[in-house]
């Protein structure tokens, strides 16, 4: 190899050094306030009994390959039947991550000739499907219903044909806001659009038993979602539920679901037991939600924006200030970390403060009171 096979790689590295924005791996310190695993099922002993049931009835650990080769499992068909049943939808599929899900779907669905309009705070892994898929694409206004009726129009004025396709999530995981699902359904019957719906943050913790935001929709032929099994299931993996006929596609045309390994038996069969839980403990929700009112009236005042939700931004703005607090945050034993551009739009970088079961009230108090004060010194400090 030439010593020099590298150079561009880390003149890119250095110039994200220069910046301050080059990132590293860093191991998990102080309080939860920053995972996704919003009910605290991660580390759930019931979880954990679980998986060694499944294993002592002899589920494999493996699949071996893809699921249309050796590496379907009768757990991969049982988690897919079963999350039907919980969402109220013709048919499932199972993907190893939400990236790889949304990645699928929006590179195989839409076709050639179609458009796809879509928020622009939607996820990365959707902006990577539609990148290497062939439907035309615009981004609109972020929560703007109008702004995506409008798109539809103007694209049909100039010509287009084809099928459209209306992309949001329901819950956004950097604002914690909630999408105007309901005019973006009437906007998808009035234009026989394809709704396309990411419940990422919303399962498990919002809807009836946990179905989210979107649960209302579930059933309908022109509405797809995505309920990934890695965030409130405390598991990994996702879900895109809807009509057998895009299902089928998918396992058909689906490049990124033929191509790749299946995913852990072992994991579905947790996945499974994760899902009753959203039946059988609703407590979760409730001591979650019960945390999240307490964050809401002590870190509001401070700030953040409080959207009734698990996510709580907030916006520092310059990107040096916001690394120095989260530093300082961590260093006394809680985990918030520092999100900064491209993650979010310039000027904007925050401390995103996640509320999860992993946390007690006690611990919600105490980052609270320890944000007020470093909010107090670095305001003394701007003065002097």
């Amino acid at each position: 190899m030439s010593p020099g096979a590298f150079a561009a790689h880390g003149a890119d590295l250095a110039r994200l050094g220069a910046q301050a924005r080059r990132r590293s791996l860093a191991p998990r310190i102080g309080a939860d306030f920053s995972s996704n695993d919003y009910l605290g099922l991660a580390r759930s002993p019931i979880l954990a009994a679980a998986a060694a049931a499944a294993l002592d009835r002899g589920v494999a650990i493996g699949s071996g390959g893809s699921r249309l080769l050796r590496g379907n499992d009768p757990e991969h068909e049982a988690l897919e039947a079963e999350a039907a049943a919980f969402f109220g939808c013709e048919r499932t599929l199972w993907f190893s991550s939400g990236f790889a899900a949304n990645e699928a779907l929006f590179s195989t669905l839409p076709q050639r000739g179609d458009l796809v309009v879509h928020d622009e705070l939607i996820h990365a892994s959707a902006h990577e499907g539609l990148r290497i898929g062939r439907a035309e694409r615009v981004g609109v206004s972020h929560n703007q219903a109008d702004a995506f009726e409008s798109a539809i129009g103007q694209w049909r004025a100039a010509g287009g044909a084809g099928q459209v396709w209306i992309a949001a999530e329901s819950l956004y995981s950097m604002d914690g806001d909630r999408a105007p699902l309901d005019d973006l359904a009437a906007i998808a019957d009035r234009h026989d659009a394809v709704l396309l719906i990411d419940e990422a943050h919303a399962t498990g913790v919002f809807g009836p038993n946990g179905r989210g935001l979107a649960a209302h929709f579930d059933g309908r032929d022109n509405v797809i979602t995505l309920r990934t099994c890695g965030k409130a299931l405390g598991c990994e993996g996702a879900l895109v539920c809807g009509p057998e006929v895009a299902i089928d596609f998918l396992v058909n045309r689906g490049r990124g679901f033929i191509f790749s390994t299946a995913p852990s038996p072992l994991i579905a069969a947790i996945n499974r037991a994760a899902l009753r839980l959203l039946v059988t403990a609703p407590e979760l929700r409730k001591r979650l939600c019960d945390r999240i009112r307490r964050a809401e009236q002590i870190f509001a005042p401070l700030g953040a924006i409080a959207n009734g939700s698990q996510i709580l931004p907030l916006i520092i703005g310059e990107d040096a200030r916001t690394k120095a607090l989260a530093s300082r945050i961590q260093a006394a034993g809680f985990d918030v970390r520092a999100i900064r551009p491209p993650t979010v739009p310039a000027g904007t970088a925050r401390l995103r403060i996640t509320i999860t079961n992993n946390v007690s009230e006690a611990q919600i108090e105490a980052l609270g009171e320890l944000v007020s004060e470093l909010q107090g010194a670095s305001a003394c400090a701007a003065t002097l």
